[in-house]
């Protein structure tokens, strides 16, 4: 393993990833490669997997491979990118579909995105678990947990008013419905629980906001008779 591999991954020192201007032949090949990389760190897991054993699969060189990417860690890290922005792409157009369709119940809405996001987990259920093993470069729960923290803001931009509580609430238990579901090895019962959980989500009442105490001089004096 290259020291490169060992480096611990933290949200600042991660990569940026903007527009990749490459030929089209290099595209294909970093798609390849990436694809490779995919198949080997799920199958043998990221700890045990091997830069050569990617490039063999991907039937590129190890130079092609440090061309596109710095190392192991930056593969898992784009995979990981590229996963949440297609999560990212549904979950915000499911909330666009449903208030073109007239919806405007901040729960309703949650779950629209909310379903979507699970269905995304659904079809890529192996790069999902992936993700949610523990078997990542050294430092990516901060990764994690950061990009669960940029969740819950963007749950709570459904919400109008101090509902926080609520919105840590319903992060926190999609989020654990996403680990069940992406880790167990029944889709069948992983699809019923999703849909039992943002069931029982919708039905939830928003709690109502609570009036501050009028001081003393706003009290009202009850009418003599």
């Amino acid at each position: 393993m290259s020291s490169d591999d060992e480096r611990p991954v933290t949200a600042a020192s991660a990569p940026a990833r903007g527009p990749a201007r490459t030929s089209e032949r290099g595209a294909a090949t970093r798609g390849a490669i990436l694809e490779a990389a995919r198949h080997i760190f799920v199958t043998s897991g990221f700890a045990d997997a091997g830069v050569t054993d990617v490039v063999a699969r991907a039937g590129a060189s190890v130079g092609s491979l440090y061309h596109h990417f710095s190392g192991k860690a930056d593969l898992y890290l784009t995979l990981f990118e590229e996963f949440q922005e297609r999560q990212t792409q549904r979950t915000r157009q499911a909330v666009q579909d449903a208030r073109a369709e007239g919806e405007a119940d901040p729960i309703r809405l949650f779950v629209a995105g909310a379903r979507a996001y699970l269905d995304g987990c659904l079809a890529e259920r192996e790069l999902s678990a992936l993700f949610l093993r523990g078997d990542g470069p050294p430092g990516f729960e901060v990764i994690m947990r950061d990009r669960l923290r940029q969740w819950t803001r963007r749950n709570a931009a459904l919400f109008e008013g101090d509902e926080g509580a609520l919105v840590v609430v319903l992060t926190g238990a999609l989020a654990a419905v996403v680990s069940e579901v992406s880790l167990s090895e029944d889709a069948d019962a992983s699809r019923a629980l999703a849909e039992e959980v943002l069931i029982i989500v919708g039905a939830i009442s928003r709690p109502a906001v609570q009036a501050a105490p009028a001081r003393p001089e706003e009290r009202t004096i009850p009418a003599s008779g």
